[in-house]
C-alpha cells in the first residue's frame, strides 16, 4: 500500500480502484482525459521465426491473453515479471519459441487490432512497435513495417537488422526508406554483444541514418544464463561512449540494474532510459533521481497491459505532477519526431 494509493490489486481491472481509471467488466480503462495523449515506446505484435507469419495480424480477438494474465494479482512495486507464477512463465516460454511456428497459443491474439484498442482505452494516441530478427528466416521487421502503414502510423515501427546479417547497410536503408523509427537490439535473443564489432558498424550506421537504438538492457532475472551475461549493463558503456552520435535508448531501464543504468544516463548525452517492466520502487528512483528529460513510457505489450507502468508513473508522479507530460508524451514526442 503506498501512502496514498493502493498498490496491490486483485487483477488487472481492480486497478480502477485508483482515481485515475475506471472498471469495465474485467477491463481497466484510462478515465481521466486530461493525461493522454500518451506515447508507448515499448511493444510487439506475435513475431514469428523459420517461417512465415503463420497467424493473421489482422484479426480483432475479444481479449488479449497478455504473458501476465490479466486475472492475476498484481502487485506494482516489485520489478515486473515478479508477478508471474511458476505456470505462467512456463506457458510464455513455450509460447515464444514453439508457439512461433504455430497459428495458436497466447500469440494468436498479440495483433494489431487488438493492440490498438487496448491503446485507445488507455489515452495512448501512438505505440513503437520492435521487431526482432535473425540474420536469416524471420521477417519481423517487414511485419512491423506493414502494420505502421495499416495503421497511417498509430502504430509506429522500429526495424531490426541483426548485426550478422549479410548486406547489413542495404537492409537498414530499406527500413529507414519504409519510414523505420529507429532500430531494435536485442542481445539476449539476437545473441549478440552489446560491443561486437558487428553491432558497432549497425550504431554508427543509425547515426548516419539519424534513427535511435533501443536495447533490451540489462537482467530481468529469467533469461538463459548467457542472455543474463549479454544483457549486463556494464556491456553498454562502450558503445555509447564510442558512438556519440548515436542516441541510445535503455529499454527496461537496465532492468535488474537500475542504478548502473542510471549512472550512464548520468554520464552520457545520447541516453535515455524507458520505464518497461520496472516496478514501482524503480518508478519512483527514476522520478525522484533521473533527468526527466530522458525518460520514456513503454509497457512491453503484450509481456503485460499498458496500465501497469502508467499506473505506476501516475502514483509515482504525485507530487510532481509536471512531469507527467515529459514522461508520458514530450520525451518520446521529441526522440521520434512525433509532431
Amino acid at each position: 500500500m503506498d501512502a496514498t494509493h493502493p498498490t496491490h490489486f486483485r487483477n488487472l481491472a481492480d486497478l480502477g480502484r485508483l482515481p485515475w481509471f475506471s472498471s469495465h467488466e474485467d477491463r481497466v480503462v484510462l478515465s481521466d482525459a486530461s493525461l493522454g495523449p500518451i506515447i508507448d515506446v515499448h511493444t510487439h505484435v506475435a513475431l514469428a521465426y523459420l517461417r512465415p507469419m503463420q497467424l493473421d495480424l489482422d484479426k480483432k480477438w475479444d481479449r488479449t491473453e497478455h504473458y501476465l494474465p490479466s486475472c492475476c494479482p498484481v502487485d506494482l512495486v516489485p520489478y515486473s515479471n515478479r508477478n508471474f507464477t511458476a505456470g505462467d512463465l512456463a506457458n510464455m516460454k513455450k509460447d515464444l519459441t514453439a508457439g512461433s511456428f504455430t497459428a495458436g497459443g497466447m500469440r494468436r491474439t498479440h495483433t494489431i487490432p487488438n493492440l490498438t484498442g487496448e491503446m485507445a482505452e488507455l489515452g495512448i494516441s501512438h505505440s513503437v512497435l520492435l521487431p526482432i530478427d535473425f540474420p536469416v528466416i524471420s521477417q519481423n521487421a517487414t511485419y512491423a513495417l506493414d502494420a505502421q502503414e495499416k495503421t497511417r502510423g498509430t502504430l509506429l515501427s522500429f526495424g531490426s537488422v541483426h548485426p550478422y546479417s549479410t548486406d547489413l547497410e542495404g537492409k537498414l536503408a530499406e527500413q529507414v526508406r519504409r519510414g523505420a523509427r529507429g532500430v531494435k537490439v536485442h542481445p539476449n535473443v539476437q545473441l549478440v554483444h552489446p560491443a561486437d564489432p558487428r553491432a558497432m558498424r549497425l550504431y554508427r550506421l543509425c547515426a548516419d541514418a539519424k534513427i535511435p537504438v533501443l536495447w533490451h538492457c540489462g537482467p530481468v532475472g529469467i533469461e538463459p544464463a548467457l542472455g543474463r551475461y549479454l544483457t549486463q549493463v556494464r556491456h553498454y558503456e562502450r558503445p555509447i561512449a564510442e558512438n556519440p552520435a548515436t542516441t541510445f535508448v535503455l529499454g527496461h531501464a537496465g532492468a535488474l540494474q537500475l542504478e548502473a543504468a542510471m549512472e550512464l544516463c548520468r554520464k552520457y548525452p545520447n541516453v535515455y532510459l524507458e520505464i518497461s517492466s520496472q516496478g514501482l520502487a524503480g518508478v519512483r528512483t527514476l522520478v525522484e533521481r533521473g533527468d526527466p528529460e530522458r525518460i520514456l513510457m513503454g509497457s512491453d505489450w503484450p509481456f503485460y497491459s499498458a496500465a501497469l507502468p502508467i499506473a505506476r508513473v501516475l502514483i509515482a508522479t504525485d507530487a510532481r505532477r509536471e512531469l507527467r507530460r515529459k514522461i508520458f508524451w514530450d520525451n518520446a514526442a521529441r526522440l521520434l519526431d512525433i509532431a
